[in-house]
C-alpha cells in the first residue's frame, strides 16, 4: 500500500471512531503521514482507534462526560501502547464487536 492509500485509510478509521469530531485536519493527515514513515502497520493503528473508543465508552457511569476528540494525535499514545502490546488480534475484534452494543447502552442513559 503506498503512502496516500494509507493516510486516506487511517483517516477513514478516525472519522469514523466514536468520540471523534468526523472532521479531518491538516495536522491529523501529517499524523497519518508519520505513521506510514514510522512503518506503523495499519491494522495497529485500527486497533488503537478502537480501543481508545472502548476505553472512553465504557466508564462508570457517574463519570463526568468526556469532551469531543479533534486530533488523530490523541491516539498516538494508545498507538504506541498497542505497538509495544503482545496482545492477540481476538481482543481487537471482541472490542470491534461489543463497541455498537456499549454505545448503545450509553446511549439510552445505562439503561
Amino acid at each position: 500500500m503506498d503512502s496516500t492509500e494509507y493516510v486516506q485509510r487511517v483517516l477513514d478509521a478516525y472519522r469514523a471512531t466514536p468520540g471523534t469530531c468526523g472532521v479531518v485536519r491538516k495536522p491529523d493527515r501529517a499524523f497519518a503521514l508519520a505513521l506510514f514513515a514510522r512503518g506503523v502497520a495499519l491494522d495497529a493503528v485500527q486497533n488503537a482507534l478502537v480501543l481508545a473508543a472502548s476505553r472512553r465508552v465504557v466508564r462508570r457511569p457517574d463519570a463526568p462526560p468526556l469532551g469531543v476528540i479533534r486530533s488523530l494525535a490523541y491516539f498516538g499514545p494508545v498507538i504506541d501502547e498497542v505497538l509495544e502490546s503482545s496482545v492477540g488480534p481476538d481482543y481487537y475484534r471482541y472490542l470491534r464487536q461489543r463497541l455498537p452494543h456499549w454505545l448503545a447502552i450509553q446511549g439510552s442513559g445505562g439503561r
